[in-house]
């Protein structure tokens, strides 16, 4: 058995399909994509810039500040993009930078988001790289720590890579996040479970580039439905049959504006974050003739492509009656016949309050912290680690789980913070979603994170494990004298111990919460807890 490329062609009037050509595939077949990779700094230079790091990787190049991204033919293959910040229109330039810089942005702007997914290192938020870096100056793009730095110059650096013999299974679901269609069939070579997050808008800036109502006015709805059901297409198709989670379009009012023929359509919000957006759009008296089109465009994807595989998910649902309007639309618009799982994204603190009313899978760092995702000034405070963020996680995994919902996750914590997979695992999480550029290492702690939870479910405490132990052994001193010090315990436990085996048992009594220790006339006096 040998894996073979096939050139194929459907006739769309037959329904038949044709094999044209087919020979052995021998370029992609031979790549190992159970790899991961840490890149290393081998040499120092003047640190030009610092900002937030994207990724893990080092790159380098040509520095080329960009002001727009119509001037794409200046800008060549592996030079480092420095721009002000990006939007879907940067996306082809991006696929071709060999690092990316933007004085704006944060962990989950357009930028970030973009440039993990297609494995390009990035560094954002510097503030002022347009200014301090000019065309063709040699530099180094380091995001090989938390801290992304723009060293002066082309430095040497090591990339070290780690084979994964064997993928671990795991009961909790690790998928990725998709937003552009192109790169999926190469992202679906990972060993995850599907998708936890496809992003419409990105199929809608990127293919189609025009509002839709725009387009409805103009009689060319078709073009509309069409180009949705080419890019949820793909995303369903490359992962068939494993569950691709697809957001309903998620555009705040100044994203739709950028959009061709879009200030004719949109309001002025001072602040789009919290304005016209999300779920609010679908049973809007003019903006639902678009949400008609997206509601066409996905069922057609679920009956004409046959892919069963899609469930949908409502973004930024504030209320139960909202939702209950979002499902009514679906409806009516034929979407929602039944045979498709309707998830929504509890991102409002609404939607945890109400849990059992409310969301199945859930993104919820940002407005539970009420930060602006695209705030320079307000970065610091995006934080997952936050207690508020993780009370409300485990408040919802509870909450759903009592009425047998699913609960998943959106965002790439389980890989960049140290013990948040770990965290996510303990409170029963049943699916995490992260870049593909950090699948494999989160499936890794995950399946660490499961082993050690089953370590500590099959251990219980028991004095009779303890039994012949130093720590049996000073257990039952203490239960025959009430209190002891340390050179009581040293010389009357049933057989003496050492000191080092002392401090151990002692230790471990202490960490089961089994002691209690007082300071009594300079000694330390050790007793059992009642």
């Amino acid at each position: 058995e040998k894996p073979m490329d096939i050139e194929w062609v459907f006739d769309g009037q037959t329904r038949e399909m044709y094999i044209v050509q087919a020979r052995p595939e021998t370029v992609q077949a031979e790549k190992d994509e159970n790899i991961i990779e840490e890149y290393e700094l081998e040499e120092e230079s003047n640190v030009i810039l610092e900002g937030e790091s994207i990724g893990s990787k080092i790159g380098q190049g040509k520095a080329h500040v960009l002001s727009s991204p119509k001037e794409i033919d200046q800008f060549e293959e592996g030079e480092v993009l420095v721009t002000d910040m990006t939007d879907p229109d940067w996306e082809p330039i991006m696929k071709k930078a060999g690092a990316i810089i933007t004085n704006k942005g944060g962990r989950t702007s357009h930028a970030a988001i973009v440039s993990r997914e297609i494995g390009v290192p990035a560094v954002i938020g510097t503030e002022n790289a347009t200014s301090k870096l000019s065309d063709d100056k040699k530099i180094t793009v380091d995001c090989s720590s938390s801290t992304g730095k723009i060293w002066d110059d082309k430095l040497e650096f090591s990339v070290d890579e780690h084979h994964l013999d064997t993928i671990p299974d795991t009961e909790t679901k690790v998928q990725v996040n998709i937003g552009e269609p192109s790169e999926v069939f190469h992202v679906a070579q990972l060993p995850v479970d599907g998708v936890g997050l496809a992003r419409e808008e990105f199929i809608i800036s990127s293919h189609i580039g025009e509002h839709p109502l725009k387009l409805i006015e103009e009689n060319r709805e078709e073009e509309y439905v069409r180009a949705l059901r080419s890019g949820l297409g793909k995303i369903g198709a490359a992962f068939y049959p494993d569950q691709v989670v697809v957001r309903l379009s998620d555009f705040k009012s100044d994203e739709y504006a950028e959009l061709e023929g879009g200030e004719d359509y949109e309001p002025d919000e001072a602040n789009p974050m919290l304005g016209f957006r999300g779920a609010s759009r679908y049973y809007d008296d003019v903006f639902s003739q678009a949400f008609e089109l997206e509601c066409k465009a996905l069922r057609k994807t679920i009956d004409e492509l046959g892919l069963d595989n899609l469930t949908i998910m409502v973004p930024f649902c504030r209320t139960v009656d909202e939702a209950e309007n979002v499902r009514a639309r679906m409806k009516e618009y034929g979407l929602d016949k039944g045979d498709v799982e309707v998830y929504v994204m509890a991102e409002i603190p609404a939607n945890i309050i109400r849990v059992e009313e409310f969301a199945e899978v859930f993104d919820l760092t940002q407005l539970t912290l009420g930060v602006d995702r695209n705030s320079d000034k307000l970065k610091e405070l995006f934080d997952e680690r936050d207690s508020a963020v993780k009370e409300s996680i485990q408040k919802l995994i509870e909450g759903a789980h009592a009425k047998d919902r699913h609960v998943g996750i959106c965002g790439d914590a389980p890989s960049t913070h140290d013990g948040y997979a770990e965290f996510l695992v303990d409170n029963n999480i049943d699916a995490i979603s992260v870049s593909p550029d950090v699948a494999l290492e989160t499936i890794v702690k995950v399946s660490e994170a499961e082993d050690s939870a089953e370590e500590q479910e099959t251990y219980e405490f028991s004095i009779d494990n303890m039994i012949g132990t130093p720590a049996g052994k000073v257990y039952d001193c203490l239960e025959s004298n009430g209190k002891a010090t340390t050179s009581k315990l040293l010389n009357y436990t049933s057989s003496k111990i050492d000191s080092d085996s002392l401090n151990q048992a002692l230790g471990w009594l202490a960490k089961e919460d089994k002691i209690e220790v007082e300071n009594k006339e300079r000694e330390v006096v050790y007793r059992l807890k009642k």
